[in-house]
Formats: structure tokens, C-alpha cells, sequence
């Protein structure tokens, strides 16, 4: 057991809310947010595994912790890869549970956090990427581990992706931060089409220095691949062929990754 807490702070760094626990807490901010406020989740018992939400309309999820969790509410073109209720209003639901044993040692999606963000984060999983199209929040890598699966159009929510800037050598990695064992991976790739090419083939490396090659279709559907069990931290995303068709804007919409604790 350990203590909690969830804050909300101003630019200036005042504190605007709290609310504390033990493994367990939530609070609810009745105010607009202003540009620069953050929210902080502080953690005692780390690291462990955690449920935590940092505004209802983006739902919760659960993640392996390592420290603090702090989480910068964003505004304008930072929240268009995020529903429009998102942080909007003035009533805000935020919560943090000590997750049990029975929920995070079954086999599931190990790689799903509607919390992610760029940078250092103590959060897992996280994922991160050497190229995202023009910077934009709704081509970022962290938009592939958000749980949406829609595949028929690009841009704005709920039509976020990772897009590589038509660099051939992009590379996407995911980070679980600890081990972790996996046997399975679902890619849903973007198919807009005509607007859209295709991969008809990647690379998966993992941190154990196994590589697998993924033969792709052109489809918005699941495409799933099976393999030996792989006991890992992390698994890169790389060498992406795209098809021979003209448009120059493949792109992946989520990535799934099964398994359990290692």
C-alpha cells in the first residue's frame, strides 16, 4: 500500500487541486482549464502497476509506472488527435487505482496507454519515433497505442495515425519498461485509399536481438501475426516497404501487441 495524489497546477506552478489516497484516489476539477496548466499524479509505491485517466472523455488505462506521472493539458493543435470533449468544459474526472494482481498478470494488450506523450515519461508503455509527419500531434507515434482502430481516412480525431513523412527510414519504437512476454501482434494499418500507399512489408526487432518479417495486406482490417513466445522490454517497428502504388502516405494506425508479465 502507498499514498497517492492527483494535482492540478497552474503556468506558475500553483496548485489549483489535490486530492490524496492510499493506492487509490480521484479528483474532480471544476474549472476551465488555461493554457499551461498540468497535471500531476504522485505515486508512492513504485514501481508498480497502475490504473490512471487524465480526463474522462479519454478513457483510462493500465500502466506500469516507474515514478510521478506528470501530464501537460494540451490546447489547440496538440488536442486534435483527441476527442473534442477531451479536457473541454468545466468538470474534469481524474483518477488514479493500485491495479490488482488478477488485472495485469492475464494475457492482454501490453501495448495500449491513452496516457502516452512525447519525452521522458516514468509511464509505460510508450512509444516514440525518429519521424512524425510535420511534427503534428495527429501523426504522432503515440497516436498508434491510443486503442482507436478507425482506418478509412486520415487527420483529425478519431482519424489519427503514425505518419513517417515519406521517410523510407522510419523507425517506431515501443517501450514497455520492464520484461515482458509476447507471442502475438496486431498492426491496423491506414487505408484511405487513394490517398493512401501501403506496407506489403516491416520489420519487427526486439530487444532480445530477434527480428521477424511481417508480410502485410492492403487493408484497413486486423492483420495478425503469431509467433514464438519473446520475452522483451522494448520492439522497434522498422524497415517499412511500401507497394508500388503512387501515393507516397503509408502510415500505421495502431499497434497490439499480446502477452503477459515477464
Amino acid at each position: 500500500m502507498g499514498q497517492v495524489a492527483i494535482k492540478v497546477y497552474n503556468k506558475n506552478g500553483k496548485t489549483l487541486a489535490l486530492s490524496r489516497g492510499v493506492d487509490e484516489t480521484n479528483l474532480v476539477y471544476s474549472a476551465a482549464y488555461k493554457e499551461g496548466d498540468f497535471l500531476l499524479f504522485e505515486i508512492e509505491d513504485v514501481p508498480g502497476y497502475y490504473w490512471i485517466q487524465v480526463d474522462d472523455a479519454r478513457g483510462r488505462s493500465l500502466v506500469y509506472v516507474t515514478g510521478n506521472v506528470d501530464y501537460t493539458v494540451p490546447f489547440g493543435d496538440q488536442r486534435i488527435n483527441m476527442s473534442p470533449k477531451s479536457f473541454a468544459g468545466e468538470k474534469h474526472l481524474l483518477s488514479i487505482r493500485k491495479a490488482k494482481p488478477y488485472e495485469y498478470s492475464t494475457y492482454r494488450n501490453l501495448a495500449c496507454n491513452v496516457n502516452d506523450r512525447h519525452g521522458e515519461v516514468n509511464c509505460y508503455p510508450h512509444a516514440s519515433a525518429n519521424v512524425e509527419t510535420r511534427g503534428e500531434a495527429v501523426f504522432a507515434a503515440l497516436n498508434a497505442i491510443d486503442g482507436i482502430t478507425v482506418t478509412d481516412c486520415h487527420g483529425e480525431w478519431p482519424y489519427e495515425s503514425w505518419g513517417i513523412n515519406r521517410n523510407p527510414d522510419a523507425v517506431m519504437k515501443l517501450d514497455f519498461g520492464r520484461m515482458v512476454k509476447t507471442d502475438r501482434i496486431v498492426l491496423y494499418t491506414r487505408a484511405d485509399y487513394p490517398h493512401d500507399n501501403w506496407w506489403k512489408e516491416a520489420t519487427v526487432e526486439f530487444s532480445d536481438g530477434s527480428e521477424i518479417t511481417l508480410d502485410l495486406r492492403k487493408t484497413g482490417t486486423a492483420q495478425e501475426f503469431v509467433f514464438e513466445e519473446k520475452n522483451i522490454c522494448w520492439l522497434e517497428l522498422k524497415k517499412l516497404i511500401k507497394s508500388e502504388e503512387p501515393s507516397p502516405f503509408p502510415a500505421l494506425v495502431q499497434i497490439e501487441v499480446y502477452g503477459t508479465e515477464g
